[in-house]
């Protein structure tokens, strides 16, 4: 990557940065933070739509308008009764908030970010300035074409957006065969956080290491990790004699229930360890190693968004199961699949069973025996994910517009 040329270098510029979601935020502060890294004369401000924004408030930047995370957590559209709890919880109140906020921040900034889909567009277009659209939510893969709704084709037709930016090459590819030329894949940021911290997740050599990916909304990834626990005891099972280790890479909220989770599962918990005296299998647990597990696993068991994503990126194989929801339900688990393509594999389409469960267990072993599906794993991952550098390749293309107004 390379610094943009600016004419304007004593000019101050503020971006607005707006996103709608947990991956989104994520995405849409490592590029703000790239930004102002090889930009200093640039502000930024931020307007996270959905949850309390703490991607953005780790990186220090400025909220524009206060949080709150209602009930669904920005999964409404999977259910009527949570799209009933949004209401009741106040949602009517925090958009129109929102949407003086984006108002207000038209009058004291230069242009605007907006990462995710269309309601961050609808925002971006409502501030008056221009803006560029990362259309991190969206992929040609889930249908092999790309046809965008109509307010989201409305937003990408404004003459105020200067650039649509997508999350693959394949995406640019079809929308500019629509007629968008200014679109364009430059990265896709997720995979620029996953540094190794060298942290020691005692790994016995030679031993085949599984990931437990129980996604980062509770009460729905304690439920999942309780699910994951009991596939651990089918895959050591499948496995016997031969050894198999687990690793879960868990968001901190979750850590202080695992004393009162591990009985739910028959098992035990103490010092940061899951463990089933019967089967002899423990599963060791970190709130500070989700790079580190990701790198040195050989699978990964998902039941998240983001972090299935990273670990495919990764070149790692994932084996999905599905639990209650809301937000990791088959519809989502099966849009994935689409998504990431063959690196993803989906046991059953309901709450796991038992006899799912074994079914899993028994493609964790058949998978990790499979050197062919393996290697195709790590081209996969190229593919539809990326390699790391998009934080800096969307920063330029933000650089590009902002300093030539």
């Amino acid at each position: 990557m390379h610094r943009i040329s600016i004419s304007k270098s004593n000019q101050k510029k503020r971006v607005l940065f707006i996103s709608n979601g947990h991956g989104e935020d994520l995405n849409g502060s490592e590029v703000l933070k790239a930004l102002l890294r090889k930009y200093p004369q640039v502000e930024a401000i931020a307007l996270p739509l959905v949850g309390d924004g703490s991607a953005y408030r780790r990186a220090g930047v400025e909220i524009a308008t206060p949080t709150k995370s209602l009930p669904s957590g920005g999964f409404a559209y999977m259910s009527l009764w949570k799209q009933i709890e949004d209401f009741q919880s106040g949602l009517i109140a925090l958009t129109w908030q929102q949407i003086k906020a984006a108002r207000a921040c038209g009058k004291t900034c230069d242009f605007v970010f907006a990462t995710g889909d269309v309601l961050p567009a609808i925002f971006a277009y409502v501030t008056g300035l221009p803006y560029a659209m990362f259309l991190v939510s969206s992929s040609g893969f889930y249908e092999n074409r790309y046809v965008p709704r109509w307010e989201q084709a409305l937003m990408m037709r404004s003459p105020r957006c200067k650039q649509i930016l997508t999350r693959d090459a394949y995406s640019a590819e079809l929308i500019r065969q629509r007629g968008y030329r200014n679109t364009s894949f430059v990265g896709y940021p997720i995979m620029d956080v996953l540094e190794p911290t060298e942290k020691n997740l005692c790994l016995s050599p030679e031993v085949a290491m599984i990931a437990l990916l129980a996604g980062s909304r509770l009460p729905e990834a304690a439920e999942n990790l309780v699910l994951q626990m009991r596939l651990c005891e089918a895959i050591a099972q499948e496995f016997a004699p031969e050894p198999i280790q687990f690793r879960a890479a868990l968001v901190p909220s979750l850590m202080p229930q695992l004393s009162e989770l591990a009985p739910q599962a028959g098992w035990q918990y103490a010092d940061g360890k899951l463990y089933q005296e019967n089967l002899g299998i423990s599963i060791l647990c970190f709130s500070d190693a989700f790079s580190d597990i990701l790198h040195q696993c050989n699978l990964a068991i998902g039941m998240a968004g983001t972090a299935v994503e990273q670990a495919v990126g990764l070149g790692k194989p994932v084996v999905q199961i599905m639990g209650n929801g809301p937000q990791f339900s088959y519809r989502f688990a099966e849009a994935q699949e689409r998504l990431l393509g063959l690196s993803v594999q989906t046991i059953g389409k309901e709450a796991a069973t038992p006899e799912t469960l074994r079914e899993a267990a028994k493609c964790v072993k058949r998978t990790l025996g499979d050197r062919p599906y393996l290697d195709q794993c790590r081209l996969n991952g190229l593919e539809r994910v990326g390699a790391k550098g998009g934080s800096e390749g969307l920063a330029d293309a933000i650089a590009k517009e902002l300093f030539s107004l």
